[in-house]
């Protein structure tokens, strides 16, 4: 049996550049899940980065006001009960007995704070331009007013997920606000969580392992799981972490690799689930770099040069969906018209028309511990764009250095994949191809560039019309207006896998955001 038992543990708080990190711990771990991600969360601070990582320990330690389940309806958490009161105006009734990790009652006030919070942060405030304003009626009712009648109000729900207002208020002892966010930075909240979820930290050494105990006060009492303990073991290499699952040293690991399906498919003392996913994997293309990238006609002929379909069938082994547009099958924006456009012949041609017909040099970076196969793929772009004479400088790191360098836009291309915030369409165009605005967060992770007016006009006005019918022909008109001004490379969907101990249920909670609800998980013992 891979279930790990442990009678007592005695866990000293973990110290971060001289700071503790919590206080001395004594809990008892019955149940014990050993898990292996590709890589480990880069702060505790939920705020600091939107990443698929992030998300998924803010579902460990935090709640949100409202979840997905797997039918794709909205299921109350924080959030009881809500009511539109009118076009712009949403009331919502709170979770009433709920407690923060640090022991402090949650009530309306945190919600209110940790909105304001979202629209300080540089990666989150764009999702946030449409709320006017948060009010908190009273301890347990909170009031959301949207500028204009917004359709994805309790989609933005999702992402809200109350912090602890005490706990991150007020100062150090070196004088730093508690609440400040900062990319990469050793701030208060990237190393000190108070949460509602059902575990907290009680150890994390950065890059090696993250301790989570089972949170005595945790409010969901009909919750089925029955794990106390969680190990979070990172092992970027890909057959390392296959390898430790099937000898047993973890019971989870996630994602599994495209090349090792077979494998763990046929072992008997492990399950495999699979299911398709939403988040695409793309390139985007620096027009402040390159001058080239500005000619449509030059992103054009790159589009044409990249083969999807040789990526997703050679390199992914089928474990994924070749793009021609961000929005996968099932969103409202999804363009059934728009297909991948492989034809190196007419690459060559739109390059001799923008007078590049000798190419020219480009750098481009990408993870090599973020995405499925995420190195491969950038080794293969590389292959593809030497038959249009355009040599690529590859650079590959791992996704805590990554980060930073896409942050500063580094190079003159960079690969990023990304999963719908709201699971809707419009997200994609926000943070992607929208004109990049600081203060409005508009098109955040936009590292091409990337400015069409006319097409953000677009999304703007497809995101106040409350028909859903004409909303959708209106996001899938903007699907093909990026398709035809090439503003970034699609390239696919990337399918979603993990495996387990035959012990450890995980199907129940795993969903296609790939945020795993392991506060429900059950180890049959």
């Amino acid at each position: 049996m891979l279930l790990r038992k442990t009678l007592l543990a005695t866990v000293i708080g973990a110290t971060i550049g001289g700071a503790a990190l919590l206080p001395t711990a004594t809990f008892a771990a019955d149940t014990t899940l050993r898990m292996a991600y590709d890589a480990d969360p880069v702060s505790l601070d939920i705020h600091e980065q939107l990443s698929g990582a992030i998300l998924q320990l803010s579902h460990l330690l935090f709640d949100p006001l409202v979840r997905w389940n797997n039918d794709f309806e909205f299921e109350p958490r924080l959030a009881t009960d809500w009511e539109q009161v009118d076009d712009t105006t949403m009331r919502m009734t709170l979770r009433d007995g709920v407690k923060f990790h640090s022991g402090n009652d949650f009530t309306a006030q945190d919600v209110v704070w940790t909105v304001e919070r979202l629209k300080r942060s540089s990666d989150f405030k764009a999702i946030f331009v449409p709320i006017a304003s948060v009010t908190a009626v009273d301890d347990h009712t909170v009031e959301f007013k949207t500028r204009n009648p917004y359709p994805l109000l309790l989609n933005l729900a999702t992402y809200i997920f109350p912090m602890d207002s005490e706990f991150y208020s007020g100062t150090t002892d070196n004088g730093k606000e508690k609440g400040e966010i900062a990319k990469s930075g050793n701030t208060f909240a990237s190393r000190n969580v108070s949460g509602t979820g059902p575990f907290e930290v009680v150890e994390r050494q950065q890059g090696v392992k993250l301790v989570m105990e089972r949170f005595d006060d945790y409010w969901d009492k009909d919750s089925p799981g029955n794990v106390d303990e969680i190990v979070l073991t990172p092992i970027s290499e890909n057959a390392t972490r296959v390898a430790a699952l099937l000898s047993g040293d973890v019971d989870f690991i996630a994602p599994v690799p495209p090349n090792d399906l077979e494998r763990i498919r046929n072992d008997d003392n492990v399950e495999l689930i699979t299911m398709s996913g939403t988040r695409i994997i793309l390139l985007q293309m620096n027009e402040d770099r390159v001058e080239a990238f500005q000619d449509p006609r030059v992103r054009q002929a790159f589009a044409y040069a990249i083969n999807q379909e040789g990526i997703a069938d050679r390199l992914m082994k089928g474990f994924a969906t070749p793009a021609a547009q961000l929005s996968p099958e099932g969103y409202a924006g999804h363009n059934p018209e728009l297909k991948p456009r492989y034809d190196v012949e007419k690459a060559k041609q739109l390059m001799k028309e923008a007078g590049y017909e000798d190419g020219f040099n480009v750098t481009l970076i990408a993870p090599n511990n973020r995405y499925v196969n995420d190195a491969k793929i950038a080794q293969a772009v590389a292959a593809m764009l030497a038959r249009i004479k355009v040599k690529v400088d590859l650079k590959t790191m791992p996704k805590a250095q990554y980060w930073t360098e896409y942050d500063k836009r580094d190079a003159d291309m960079m690969m990023i994949g990304w999963h719908s915030d709201t699971e809707d369409s419009a997200n994609f165009y926000q943070y992607l191809t929208e004109c990049p605005n600081a203060d409005t967060g508009a098109g955040q992770y936009n590292a091409g560039n990337y400015c069409n007016p006319e097409i953000d006009e677009q999304i703007a006005a497809a995101n106040l019309e409350l028909d859903e019918d004409k909303r959708a022909k209106m996001l899938q008109a903007v699907e093909k207006s990026l398709y035809e001004d090439a503003a970034f490379i699609p390239l696919h969907w990337q399918d979603l896998a993990w495996a387990a101990a035959k012990d450890v249920k995980i199907e129940p909670v795993l969903n296609v955001m790939n945020f795993p609800y392991l506060g429900d998980l059950v180890i049959e013992q």
